[in-house]
């Protein structure tokens, strides 16, 4: 049996971070060009993504966007240096890491947006 170490599992989560800002992006492009269809349905779009599962998945996004990025950069570095391959297993935790922490920075950030009831809405200065 085929035991996958990091460097598999880095593949299958940089094509799934793809596929996932890959389908944002369709929905993304979807919700604007609404616009075309009037206000009153770019208005009711807008409303379904006032949902639980939207705000969520825009935390989920966020991650797969900065995990993709931190991978490619590691990918990069394992390209065009030598101690790149060397240290692939380490730069790949260290790109989970980034990513886990930049996505916890986004879910702190939308936690008013997530629970209005519990949190009161400032922003980062405090405004």
């Amino acid at each position: 049996m085929y035991k996958g170490r990091e460097g598999q599992w880095a593949f299958f989560l940089h094509r799934l971070s793809g596929v996932a800002i890959l389908l944002y992006l369709i929905l993304h492009t979807v919700s604007i060009g609404s616009t075309m269809l009037g206000a009153e349905v770019y208005s009711a779009v807008h409303k379904i993504y006032e949902l639980m599962p939207f705000r969520l998945g825009l935390i989920g996004v966020a991650g797969a966007v900065a995990y993709h990025a931190f991978n490619g950069l590691r990918i990069v570095v394992m390209d065009f240096t030598d101690w790149g391959v060397k240290y692939q297993r380490q730069l790949w935790y260290a790109s989970l890491v980034f990513a886990a922490l930049f996505m916890l920075l986004t879910l702190y950030a939308n936690l008013p947006r997530l629970f209005p009831s519990v949190f009161t809405y400032t922003t980062i200065w405090g405004q």
